[in-house]
């Protein structure tokens, strides 16, 4: 029965992947220096592009929001959602963000402020500002536009017009059957898999390194290679097994329990912290996100130089990020999201989460930027790694939030991971939503070795460079899978329930869907 599922996908996408394995193992130092020239190379020459592209997809969201289209549901007419509220946007969160959240809270905005800076001389109040609306830039709705959209459309085609749930089958409408179902679509299905690979073991490379991090800075345990591929096998073992059990269990119950813990730390950070603080700091960046909102879009240094490289290093290496993890985060997110209309679908996508995050940097980043600018603590002088439990130390209860912090890390990392693992089967097992486990766990293996080879290589700065190369020729796959769902659309009728049967009563069946999405999974968990 499994066999029969081994395509010819996975046995490519598989030897691509085991040959980067290899050549970066025994030639690690030209590996770093061939992704480093060729990262240059796109972010002179394409740092434009990515701008625009992202910028884009953006307004492409907020048009299908109010368009006649947003009453089209994500699944046959009349489904119900799959999931709770509660349990949706926890996977939403967990899988979207993850381990980069925790990872880039604390030390984006120190470094924004204090080192390298975008716009105004570091350690100003212009800088300090400046920090904070571009972590909000980088994290906010531009970043979920990205996942939204590919998301959006996996789910229109895989289950409103039942097609199999593969990135070659959203192209169908543009390139038409005979094409995606030869080579072509093969090829398509396989660079899906490659920029999902190399996003998620980027994710999985930094939480590696901030787990033996704060464990040397807490417990002063080593910090080397070695302890840092310990780590990534026994991650390997506990998202294996989660992928075993299955989306309903593994994945849903893991990402309740952390973002429950993760509000925990951000709850008690807010209280014992400067309160006050981080309230006026998230109204005020909150309004220069808003105000700033298109300049920072489609901002490019003209002069070069430091301004420039600060660019290189932080927008256009997020944008390629997020455009690396779309089609892990895409698959996931259609996946969790059947039975929502378009319109609730974007509403949840782009908006919650982003504010989530804003919430998330307000509270680490402004008490960080406090014990600064106060000079209560050198946090600009930590490692990008230490900065988040440099801060916690200075606070009541701040041991015990840095080893909720770990705790936080290390399930994010099983949650992204068990979660690509599913993706991974779907895009290698002609779009089967039920993968099976051999699959799944062959490409945790696969996700573990290229995170020890990514580290190995350079750090965390040879997993930004690959990430860079991975998502360019990804964003074209993006580009015709966005005209492709406009074809698809131009064909729908979609009618209104509002105009069918009342407004009312869309309410009230919206809450009774709800409600028993609960009790279906009370009912699977007992």
């Amino acid at each position: 029965m499994q066999k029969k599922k081994l395509t010819i996908v996975f046995w490519v996408a598989l030897a691509i992947c085991t040959a980067f394995v290899i050549y970066g193992a025994i030639l690690p130092k030209q590996l770093e220096k061939y992704t480093q020239n060729i990262t240059n190379f796109i972010a002179v020459h394409f740092g434009w592009y990515y701008l625009l592209l992202v910028l884009a997809i953006l307004v492409i969201c907020v048009y299908l929001l109010f368009s006649r289209f947003s009453s089209i549901t994500l699944g046959e007419e009349g489904e119900d959602p799959e999931f709770s509220l509660k349990s949706w946007f926890a996977m939403l969160f967990s899988a979207g963000m993850g381990i980069g959240l925790v990872f880039w809270t604390t030390a984006e905005p120190i470094s924004h402020a204090f080192t390298l800076t975008p716009i105004h001389k570091a350690g100003t109040q212009s800088a300090i500002n400046d920090a904070m609306q571009f972590a909000f830039f980088h994290w906010g709705i531009h970043a979920w536009a990205v996942y939204g959209i590919v998301a959006l459309v996996f789910a229109y085609f895989n289950f409103h017009k039942g097609y199999p749930g593969l990135v070659s089958a959203t192209l169908v409408p543009v390139f038409g059957q005979r094409l995606m179902r030869g080579p072509l679509g093969g090829a398509v299905d396989v660079l899906a898999i490659i920029a999902t690979v190399t996003g998620v073991a980027a994710t999985l490379g930094f939480g590696a390194l901030q787990i033996n991090e704060g464990l040397h800075y807490l417990f002063h345990a080593p910090s080397n290679f070695g302890v840092q591929v310990v780590i990534i096998i026994i991650a390997t073992i506990l998202f294996t097994w989660s992928a075993w059990s299955g989306i309903d269990k593994g994945i849903k119950n893991l990402s309740n329990i952390n973002m429950i813990l993760a509000f925990v730390v951000l709850v008690v950070l807010f209280c014992v912290g400067p309160t006050l603080h981080i309230l006026n700091t998230f109204t005020n960046s909150l309004g220069n996100y808003i105000a700033n909102f298109f300049n920072m879009s489609l901002r490019i240094p003209q002069s070069g130089g430091e301004k420039f490289q600060w660019m290189q290093n932080w927008t256009i290496f997020y944008w390629a990020w997020w455009v690396s993890w779309a089609p892990f985060v895409g698959i996931f997110i259609a996946r969790v999201s059947r039975g929502r209309t378009i319109k609730e679908f974007i509403l949840g996508v782009l908006f919650v989460p982003a504010l989530v995050c804003f919430m998330f940097f307000a509270v680490f980043g402004a008490t960080a930027i406090y014990l600064q600018e106060h000079h209560i603590a050198n946090i600009a002088k930590e490692a990008t790694e230490t900065a988040t439990f440099a801060t916690l130390e200075h606070f009541p209860l701040g041991f015990i939030l840095s080893i909720v912090t770990l705790v936080v890390i290390m399930i994010f990392f099983v949650t992204s991971a068990d979660s690509a693992t599913y993706v991974l089967g779907m895009l290698s097992s002609k779009g089967d939503i039920n993968p099976s486990s051999f699959v799944k766990v062959s490409w945790g293996v696969i996700l573990a070795l290229f995170a020890i080879i990514m580290i190995y290589t350079g750090g965390t700065q040879s997993i930004q460079n690959l990430l860079i190369i991975a998502a360019l020729p990804f964003s074209v796959v993006i580009i015709f899978m966005i005209w492709g769902l406009f074809k698809a659309l131009s064909h729908e009728k979609p009618r209104s329930h509002q105009k069918i049967l009342g407004q009312d009563y869309k309410v009230l069946h919206y809450r009774k869907s709800e409600l028993e999405a609960e009790a279906r999974e009370a009912e699977s968990e007992r």
